[in-house]
């Protein structure tokens, strides 16, 4: 669906053929919006294309910002210059809210190699968990350093309040979401995605963007599963406690007790499962 000033929704309307037992009525429903997002990266006259992903459109920038800094890209939000959305006379109208342009200070692009490597890595078989645990280690990365301690009554209540904050998955029930509570349970902030990745980028280029990292007073709810790359997107941005509705991997698992990050798994009502840094739960 595009609105009125031209870009994609995060909603888009389809018709349907809706069955009930032997009643089948044609009616409309609304899907969650799945399109292409081109990052490229620009400085000193050198532009560049790191990465394309679908995503639901909507936080661009903060998605944009989010994935360079938790690859190790962007180091700090004092590089960033800018970021725009494309609209060169060449690029297709209909597609330039679906490329930004993130403009750094300096000369020249920034070394791409550590983008390069999770790339490789990610997609290649055979590769161990500790092989993926020192790359991260070689990127600067270190173990999670926060007095933080929260109750099982805190972590337990999480899931509900995520639930009231997910506006796009009540209407379409198709998105993921990655939410930023306070040490008190607090909303703080929270990002929706057709892709899981995606939704955690967006938050934490939104704590990038305002100059709220680290974020190791925080805690962090995951509408999925949590994964090794979920992981890692949190050990960047300092993320003390993740929580996941779902289960978690085992190299999520290794990851996080290499980094001193809780992670709990399986929020159901009052039950969790906690596979790493059990010491912040009281």
């Amino acid at each position: 669906m595009i609105s009125e000033n031209g870009r994609p929704g995060t909603t888009v309307e389809a018709p349907i053929v809706s069955y009930d037992g032997q009643h089948a009525e044609q009616r409309y429903d609304l899907l969650a919006t799945e399109e292409p997002l081109e990052i490229r990266m620009r400085a000193g006259g050198q532009q560049r294309t790191v990465a394309i992903t679908m995503r639901t459109p909507g936080a661009d920038f903060e998605l944009a910002a989010g994935f360079l800094y938790n690859e190790g890209v962007l180091a700090s939000l004092d590089a960033l210059s800018g970021i725009t959305y494309c609209v060169d006379r060449d690029v297709d109208e209909a597609q330039r809210y679906n490329i930004v342009n993130v403009d750094l200070y300096g000369s020249e692009l920034p070394p791409l190699d550590a983008l390069e490597r999770h790339f490789t890595m990610t997609s290649a078989c055979g590769v161990c968990g500790k092989a993926n645990i020192d790359a991260l280690r070689d990127r600067g990365l270190v173990p999670v350093q926060s007095a933080l301690r929260v109750t099982a009554e805190l972590i337990s209540g999480l899931p509900e309040r995520l639930v009231t904050a997910q506006r796009v998955f009540a209407t379409t029930g198709g998105l993921h979401a990655a939410a930023l509570f306070d040490a008190r349970g607090g909303l703080v902030a929270v990002r929706e995605d057709v892709g899981r990745h995606n939704a955690l980028d967006k938050l934490i280029g939104w704590a990038l963007m305002n100059g709220k990292l680290p974020l190791d007073e925080h805690i962090v709810l995951l509408s999925g599963r949590a994964s090794y790359e979920l992981l890692q997107k949190a050990i960047s941005a300092g993320i003390a406690v993740v929580c996941a509705v779902s289960a978690p991997s085992s190299l999520a698992v290794e990851l996080a007790r290499e980094f001193n990050v809780t992670l709990a798994g399986f929020l159901r009502g009052k039950r969790f499962n906690v596979y790493a840094g059990a010491e912040r739960i009281a």
